[in-house]
């Protein structure tokens, strides 16, 4: 794990973070790159369920939702 930086998954609601790196690997990763998630983007996160699963995240004007499964393998550092 970079220093400083913790799992996307365990951000608070109205946090706003920077990307630091994506563990996520395959088509997934592939995707989350299409969207913006990348080294250095800007995150906010919205809302997350009352369980917690899935979360609701924003980056570049694109709202998206992830389950822990997914946002844990981001890694961010707060902006």
């Amino acid at each position: 794990m970079i220093k400083n930086s913790i799992p996307l998954n365990e951000c608070e609601t109205d946090d706003h973070v920077v990307i630091e790196s994506m563990l996520i690997q395959g088509v997934m990763r592939r995707r989350l790159l299409d969207l913006g998630f990348v080294k250095g983007a800007q995150i906010e996160v919205l809302q997350k369920s009352p369980l917690g699963d899935p979360a609701a995240y924003r980056v570049n004007n694109t709202t998206i939702a992830l389950r822990k499964e997914e946002s844990s393998q981001i890694l961010v550092r707060k902006a």
